[in-house]
């Protein structure tokens, strides 16, 4: 069995820029995010993450299902999958690293070379869209 990394990413666009955040220590970009805890619903994760990594607080009721991704998962082995459910969102509060995050960014189709293998997915679905620039 393909060992899979469930994982739950908000997209976040103004402007033809996505929304991307950097931890300390790292190079590659990522759309913000994270793991599922033991009975959290895709929701709850969103909620939680965005929380403790950007500080600010989505708003549940606006949470809207984007697409689910797969790619080979950066920096692990050869075969592990990332699964990445991405949801829209609005949200209360300023925009502020926390946590492991060292920096966000705003990034735009020609950054797709700084993000993971299951963002540049997602990267080119937004450029298809005419959603990023």
């Amino acid at each position: 069995m393909t060992p899979i990394i469930d994982k739950i990413a908000w997209i976040y666009i103004v402007d033809g820029q996505i929304l991307s955040a950097r931890s300390r220590g790292k190079h590659i970009c990522y759309i913000p995010g994270g793991k599922r805890d033991p009975g959290e619903t895709d929701a709850d994760t969103l909620v939680r993450e965005v929380g403790e990594e950007l500080s600010v607080r989505i708003k549940p009721e606006t949470i809207s299902h984007f697409g689910t991704f797969e790619a080979q998962a950066h920096d692990k082995s050869e075969g592990v999958l990332v699964k990445m459910a991405c949801y829209t969102a609005d949200f209360e509060g300023e925009l502020s690293p926390a946590s492991e995050i060292e920096e966000l960014l705003w990034l735009t189709y020609h950054d797709r070379n700084r993000v993971s293998p299951v963002s540049q997915i997602i990267f080119d679905k937004l450029h298809e869209m005419k959603l990023l620039s």
